[in-house]
């Protein structure tokens, strides 16, 4: 499975929604997830891919991890993951 196809079972998890109801511009707003779902899903996230988010639930807009779309959430995956085999 695709770090893409992971993350979008991650987050449809969360808005308890089928995957193929997530589109990579959707916010996780526009998917009724709140900032605890958030937490969760970030947690989720870490615990699959074995990375660390730099993300802080308190400020959740002052993280350099970009949650704005599904589609950055993967893109800053890809990238820590990249930055883990270096």
């Amino acid at each position: 499975m695709s770090i893409k196809d992971k993350v979008i079972e991650i987050v449809a998890e969360q808005a308890v929604l089928e995957p193929g109801d997530v589109a990579l511009d959707n916010t996780l707003e526009d998917l009724g997830i709140d900032s605890l779902g958030l937490v969760e899903s970030i947690f989720a996230i870490e615990e699959e891919f074995d990375i660390q988010v730099p993300f802080n639930a308190n400020e959740p807009k002052a993280s350099d991890f970009d949650i704005t779309s599904v589609q950055s959430i993967i893109a800053g995956i890809e990238k820590l993951i990249s930055e883990q085999k270096n």
